[in-house]
């Protein structure tokens, strides 16, 4: 059995200085012990104004930057195996927008996808992934539901078992464990402060590089507009 928890970092349209929409994923063996180990760590690592919040994340202005590497450090140590993919927000593919609106539900289902590919083939019968609640613009949960699984069943064997819930951070730890990751990750990507000492703390916990979407897309079309004769 597969269990796999899975963030997001960064927006699609929103105006700011992030340049890529990341996605970060971790698989463990027994995500009931990460569960444990990381709320007892909130409660005796992180300031008491802070112990009893649900949820801290890795972007928490109040957590000094010592206790943030610390922090991904024991996370690295609980033998979280990761995968995370990313996009420029500037290469979108043309496909996903409509009268010049972003169909961001579609977009993010065709992300979470991708992202999710990148631990297939697999030869677990049962294959449970959980990634943080939020909005699907222009589609339904189940309708998300239902196209992951039918994207991902054919990679997998017979009589497998697909499981794509939506929870909500608050109330589901390893979640919060997928945030300090793609947190993590994304300061990097992004050049920020504590990005290459974060990529190092993770390095030995990644499964491969990290996955660039939608960059043969744009590949291509820069490639077909070069090859056409001016004028």
């Amino acid at each position: 059995m597969a269990f796999i928890f899975l963030d997001e970092s960064g927006q699609f349209t929103k105006h700011n200085n992030e340049k890529y929409f990341v996605v970060g994923s971790f698989t463990v063996g027994n995500p009931r012990r990460t569960e444990k180990q990381f709320r007892s760590w909130q409660r005796t690592k992180f300031p008491r104004k802070l112990r009893s919040q649900p949820e801290i994340k890795f972007s928490e202005i109040k957590i000094e930057n010592v206790l943030r590497l610390k922090t991904l450090k024991f996370i690295a140590n609980l033998d979280v195996r990761i995968y995370f993919a990313y996009l420029l927000r500037k290469n979108i593919p043309d496909d996903y927008y409509r009268k010049e609106k972003l169909q961001s539900g579609h977009l993010y289902t065709s992300i979470i996808g991708e992202a999710l590919e990148m631990y297939l083939p697999a030869n677990d019968l049962e294959f449970r992934v959980f990634c943080d609640k939020r909005h699907l613009k222009g589609i339904k949960r189940s309708e998300f539901r239902e196209i992951l699984k039918t994207r991902l069943l054919p990679q997998m064997p017979g009589k497998s078992i697909v499981q794509i819930e939506m929870v909500d951070s608050e109330q589901n730890v390893n979640i919060q464990i997928a945030d300090w990751i793609v947190g993590a990750l994304a300061r990097h990507l992004e050049g920020k402060e504590l990005g290459d000492e974060c990529y190092q703390i993770l390095r030995n916990n990644l499964l491969g590089s990290g996955k660039e979407l939608f960059k043969d897309f744009w590949e291509k079309k820069y490639s077909k507009q070069k090859s056409q004769p001016n004028g």
